[in-house]
């Protein structure tokens, strides 16, 4: 059900020389990724990616059908058809496999053909000089590249990239008085550039994917291996089990801790729901309300601490900086993004008159007590950073240290034939990332060689100065312009994609205002990841109506209302120097304030969202306009502005208290006793399967 909603399509369901011959170069792929870490090949970093890519192209052809089941466009209801279900490549996906192997190692066969070949070296002179067959194989994974992204991810990013490629060819021929306008390439150049530069096919998109991306997903499927991802709901039901809201918090901390395991914003959503979906039901919870709340905590998971999502690797290679300084600028917003969530799951409680579970789970103590090891990798990989070793390393450790701890649970202990399970499910988890990364080197090379990006950073800026003269509302409207493009972005094309169209296009114009280059890439990176949750396409949203059973647009628009705070810290930090306290940066002084009244702002806005002051009652119009207006005065992080925020928030507070009189009136409705999840009702085949499985902690284990 995950796959279903995903940015990348479901794959095949393989059987038999298929799946033996898959498991076996996803092994060796992995294999490769590890020993790269601390043995790195002597022929550089670029004839790695090229064996890498070798590997993993021909397996896409391999594990995703040609034609796509009529569900598995980039949006829109999905039904499962028998193509998902086929266990056999056909003919054609074997000839386009043998072509991508063919394709990808060329560049390092030592073997002369005409005036191409001769091995590494002899192709990396020839660089600017292409010979024929040089030429020939290089188009031939220009189209493998397309072809793979289409089974993967639909046909929207094979199109913008054709897009790319038909500015490049053509640009030439624009009027030269347009912006957009350059000295036109003929189709040998941009081959070339896609197929023997360092920001083509092999550019920075790869290398992360290749050096980050693949291990931290082997990672990831470790961790799920040896039961964290169980334990981690299991401990957020203990330690919320005697509160009112105790489902919605459940929710909420399992979609936190899950993205460790899944760092995927639509897998989460299905996990988590099918688990607290009964819990939210019970309680009272609308199924449209309940699915907002599960796609927000969802897509949570990309944007949290220590494994975000695959653009953030990008970001720190394109800055040059660690990856823990990346984890830092991230750290603040995340809190503030989940304070957002949970204040709105206490509005909604009341608002809602939602009635208490009672979770039959044992104690948070006892759980962390004797699983609380889980922790332990994640822990480590930030220490690990925090001491100087690189995430690379880091993360190899942290699957050491995951698979020894194993041994402590009977049921989850990590033997060898599940840790080759654990890497063929890492390295088959990065086939359709691996695909998007390698074609987004179209773009960049594209970008790259027509000066593309400094040219409609020029446009976006214009736009901005064409309405106002003031370098300050000029940032503003371009941030806002910028704000849309990304979201208008991101429904069309996956996150990766996303971020790495937008930096080249949107970034420049930032860093032009004088944002600083951290400011600026994680902007971009917070609205390629929104675009899991925007409407009209909003996938994490699509798939919380599916486990929920709600009404599609309402629960797109509930899942906008719990992450509100996600849209607009990120500007926050763009508009203003003092914003840059979001992100860690500055001082105490500064992140302390940055924080402080960001926090504010975002309560303000989850009470004008929801409707509700908590400790008094519900909110009328007038009091919900003013807050809405005081919590975005309060993003300005600015003496003036901040005060005027706070008087504006005070006056609606002010408000609500004259309305109801006192907070001793506010009622909230209950309704008898708290009741358990399944009394009184028989037990969905969702919890009929849960319960009969082991429960972390609880008496019969």
């Amino acid at each position: 059900m995950a796959a279903q909603f995903e940015d990348e399509k479901p794959g095949r369901v393989l059987s038999g020389p298929a799946a033996l011959l898959l498991g076996t170069v996803a092994l060796a792929v992995g294999a490769l990724a590890l020993w790269q870490v601390f043995r790195p090949l002597a022929q550089g970093s670029k004839y790695y990616l090229i064996i890498f890519l070798a590997g993993v192209l021909p397996l896409v052809f391999l594990a995703y059908p040609a034609v796509l089941p009529r569900w598995a466009g980039r949006r829109g209801p999905r039904q499962a058809t028998d193509s998902t279900n086929s266990t056999r490549p056909t003919l054609v996906d074997w000839l386009l496999a043998a072509l991508a192997v063919a394709a990808c190692l060329y560049p390092v066969v030592p073997i002369t053909i005409g005036t191409g070949g001769g091995g590494y070296n002899a192709f990396l002179d020839r660089q600017g000089l292409l010979a024929p067959i040089d030429l020939l194989l290089g188009t031939v994974l220009l189209l493998l590249l397309l072809e793979a992204c289409r089974r993967t991810t639909g046909w929207i990013l094979p199109a913008v990239c054709l897009l790319f490629l038909g500015y490049g060819y053509y640009g030439g021929l624009l009027p030269q008085s347009w912006p957009v306008a350059h000295a036109g390439l003929d189709f040998r150049q941009l081959v070339d550039a896609f197929y023997n530069s360092d920001s083509g096919f092999y550019g920075t998109p790869l290398d992360v994917a290749a050096s980050y991306i693949v291990l931290f997903t082997i990672y990831g499927a470790v961790l799920e291996l040896s039961g964290a991802g169980r334990f981690f709901v299991d401990l957020s039901a203990a330690a919320f089990r005697r509160s009112r809201t105790a489902a919605g918090r459940t929710a909420v901390a399992s979609g936190f801790l899950l993205g460790t395991v899944s760092g995927s914003g639509a897998a989460t959503t299905v996990s988590i729901g099918a688990v607290t979906w009964p819990l939210l039901r019970r309680a009272g919870y609308p199924a449209e309300r309940a699915g907002g709340m599960l796609a927000a905590a969802g897509v949570g998971a990309i944007l949290s601490p220590p494994t975000l999502g695959a653009a953030a690797f990008i970001i720190a290679e394109y800055l040059g900086v660690s990856y823990l300084q990346v984890l830092g600028w991230a750290t603040v917003p995340t809190v503030l993004y989940y304070l957002g969530i949970l204040l709105s799951v206490e509005i909604d409680a009341r608002r809602s008159g939602v009635r208490p579970v009672v979770l039959d789970v044992g104690s948070p103590w006892r759980l962390l007590g004797r699983f609380g090891y889980h922790f332990a990798s994640l822990i480590a990989i930030v220490v690990f950073l925090a001491v100087g070793v690189s995430a690379m390393r880091a993360v190899v450790f942290a699957i050491v240290l995951t698979a020894a701890l194993s041994w402590l649970d009977r049921t989850h202990r990590l033997t060898p034939a599940r840790l080759v399970t654990a890497l063929v499910t890492g390295v088959r988890g990065v086939l359709a990332v691996t695909a998007v990364c390698a074609a987004a080197g179209i773009i960049t090379a594209t970008t790259t060689k027509t000066g593309l990006g400094p040219q409609a950073a020029a446009l976006l800026v214009g736009g901005a100065q064409a309405a106002t003269s003031d370098p300050t509302l000029v940032l503003v409207l371009t941030a806002l312009l910028a704000a849309v493009a990304l979201s208008l972005l991101g429904l069309a094309v996956p996150v990766t994609a996303s971020f790495v169209i937008g930096w080249v296009i949107v970034g420049p114009a930032l860093l032009d205002l004088g944002v600083a280059a951290p400011a600026a890439a994680m902007f971009v990176f917070y609205f390629a990841v929104l675009s899991e949750v925007s409407p009209p396409t909003a996938l994490a949203a699509v798939a919380a109506a599916a486990v929920t059973g709600g009404r599609l647009v309402p629960t797109m628009w509930q899942t906008l209302r719990y992450a509100l705070p996600a849209y607009l810290t990120p500007i926050a930090f763009v508009i203003t120097p003092t914003g840059l306290g979001l992100l860690g940066i500055g001082g105490v002084p500064r992140i302390a304030v940055a924080a402080v009244v960001t926090a504010l702002s975002v309560s303000v806005l989850a009470v004008a969202a929801g409707g509700w002051l908590p400790g008094v009652g519900p909110a009328g119009v007038p009091e919900r306009v003013l807050g809405v207006i005081a919590g975005v005065t309060l993003l300005w992080l600015e003496p003036v502005p901040v005060a005027v925020g706070v008087a504006l928030a005070a006056i609606a507070a002010a408000g609500v208290l004259v309305r109801h009189g006192s907070t001793g009136r506010t009622r909230t409705p209950t309704q008898g006793r708290p009741r358990t999840a399944t009394e009184g009702r028989p037990r969905t085949p969702t919890e009929e399967k849960l319960c009969d499985e082991p429960t972390y902690g609880s008496r019969r284990e």
